[in-house]
């Protein structure tokens, strides 16, 4: 995790220090506090704290060289961009293009044996990242690589309250925001939500990937526990299967079944996340006492199939 924000020859920024303490932290613990990431955080935030270009790509090589499951790379701070490529500033960083290249990080990113490498940028033209060298159409990335950035090659990023506006919408995400079913917020459902907040002629996000699968970045307290979830194929076994309730599936009735309410409370929370509907009724308390029935939203049946061969 690297935030500068004092710069000994170009003007410093505000709040890029701050970002950095604030992914790292979000980061190192999951949501139920397990340890998650182990963070190294880099921070310039004086002129007591030098930070320069080659102690960056020291960091940065240190990082891609373990063996690990993931290794994630976050940058905050001045980027810049030239007919020579995209660069990222240190400290010590004068006219630009002394800084850190991105084609260096993205050298040794592509090599790492790191099996996922995700690499995160809030600075400015920080979407020129993975981009061919000579040919700006083309990305180069290897297999296992993604990167994320707060703009693209030719945008500024932009800071609002003393923090960038791409990282506040990032921890956004990583607390809960774009965490899916089972909790696990990825860097795909990351860049879905910072894309859906961010207005069509603001700062624009830029996603490159080259993976199989995604890795979770970090778990939060998910909608329904895996054991619920994999029931919906129990209780919807075929493609556009109704489930029948009665009232004895309401625990407020006159005269509930208590082999019956669980399954009921499951149900009301599938409707809750969007994955069944009551039938002819405005709410499933409704369909239980006048005895209708629930059916599966088109996600439902997507998670219906999932389950029936067991990938849940």
């Amino acid at each position: 995790m690297i935030g500068i924000d004092h710069y000994e020859h170009i003007s410093g920024l505000l709040g890029c220090v701050n970002d950095a303490r604030a992914v790292s932290a979000i980061l190192e613990r999951n949501g139920d506090r397990t340890v998650n990431f182990g963070v190294r955080l880099l921070v310039a935030a004086s002129a007591g704290e030098p930070l320069p270009r080659a102690a960056m790509k020291d960091a940065v090589r240190e990082l891609f060289a373990e063996d690990s499951d993931v290794a994630l790379l976050y940058f905050a701070g001045h980027g810049y961009v030239e007919a020579t490529g995209g660069y990222l500033c240190g400290t010590d960083c004068q006219t630009g293009d002394d800084g850190l290249p991105l084609a260096d990080i993205m050298t040794l990113a592509n090599k790492s044996k790191a099996r996922n490498r995700v690499i995160v940028l809030d600075s400015c033209h920080s979407g020129i990242a993975g981009d061919h060298p000579t040919s700006g159409a083309v990305a180069e990335v290897a297999e296992g690589v993604t990167i994320l950035t707060a703009s693209t090659k030719e945008q500024y990023a932009a800071e609002v309250n003393g923090g960038g506006v791409f990282t506040g919408l990032m921890i956004d995400a990583l607390s809960g925001a774009a965490a899916n079913l089972l909790g696990d917020v990825t860097p795909g459902s990351v860049y879905a939500h910072i894309d859906q907040s961010l207005g069509t002629w603001a700062q624009r996000p830029v996603f490159k990937t080259n993976v199989k699968s995604f890795v979770s970045l970090r778990r939060v307290t998910p909608a329904l526990q895996l054991a619920e979830l994999q029931r919906i194929a129990e209780f919807f076994p075929i493609a556009g299967h109704e489930y029948q309730l009665d009232p004895s599936y309401e625990p407020e009735s006159p005269h509930p079944d208590s082999a019956k309410t669980p399954i009921f409370a499951i149900l009301q929370k599938f409707n809750r996340v969007g994955l069944a509907v009551p039938v002819g009724a405005p709410h499933p308390y409704h369909a239980a006492m006048d005895s209708k029935a629930m059916k599966l939203t088109a996600l439902g049946e997507h998670y219906r199939r999932l389950g029936a061969k067991g990938l849940i």
